[in-house]
């Protein structure tokens, strides 16, 4: 393995979406796979080995490659990004050649954005955060740290999103509306409001049907 190596975490179809895009960006090389399931350790996924478990990652072998988290669920992506950030480990940021980027957007460290994505002027995106095929985000919007926005997804211009949210496939956010943390915005459905912290939303115009405390 090679010092400017990276480290795919996760073996799953999220994250064959990751691979394809880090051998099309061609800058750098795929070392290996790290995944938990003991199924899998030894074998080859996308035709890389998959090296061992988290686990691996305590050892000084691997102190000189840099990681990608592919794991589509943000919880679950943000507390390996904590463990991995302890261990000082560097994190790469995935773009797919076809993605559409506009003058003056920011990118988080850790992020992937799949095939055929367009982000508009002045946008900022967070850290860890999965922009998903063919989704598209407009001027001067703020994407949070760890959000997911599902395929097809179409977000106006100026609109916030809070940490750990997910924005379903084909969603439609209108401009200026803001989601609040951890929410979660139901496939097809049409915001049209402000949606706060916590809450899962659906339908058109989208309504909040569950806090996700607790039913409301």
């Amino acid at each position: 393995m090679e010092s400017n190596g990276v480290l795919v975490c996760g073996a799953s179809g999220h994250a064959k979406v990751v691979i394809d895009i880090i051998e099309q960006q061609g800058r750098c090389r795929i070392a290996g796979l790290i995944d938990d399931n003991p199924k899998l350790q030894g074998q080859k996924f996308c035709g890389y080995r998959i090296v061992g478990g988290f686990d691996q990652l305590n050892r000084n072998t691997y102190k000189s490659y840099r990681i990608i988290i592919a794991v589509g669920e943000n919880r679950a992506r943000k507390k390996l990004c904590k463990k991995l950030a302890s261990l000082e480990y560097q994190f790469i940021t995935a773009v797919h050649p076809s993605a559409q980027i506009g003058r003056s957007v920011s990118i988080g460290s850790g992020t992937m954005i799949m095939a055929n994505v367009v982000v508009n002027p002045d946008t900022k995106v967070g850290a860890h955060v999965i922009l998903n095929t063919g989704a598209t985000i407009d001027h001067d919007c703020v994407i949070g740290d760890f959000v997911h926005i599902s395929p097809g997804a179409h977000i106006a211009g100026n609109v916030v999103i809070g940490e750990l949210s997910h924005i379903g496939i084909g969603v439609n956010i209108i401009q200026g509306v803001k989601i609040g943390e951890n929410s979660l915005i139901g496939a097809g459905a049409a915001v049209v409001e402000d949606i706060p912290d916590d809450v899962i939303a659906v339908g058109v115009p989208a309504k909040i049907i569950k806090n996700k405390r607790g039913v409301l």
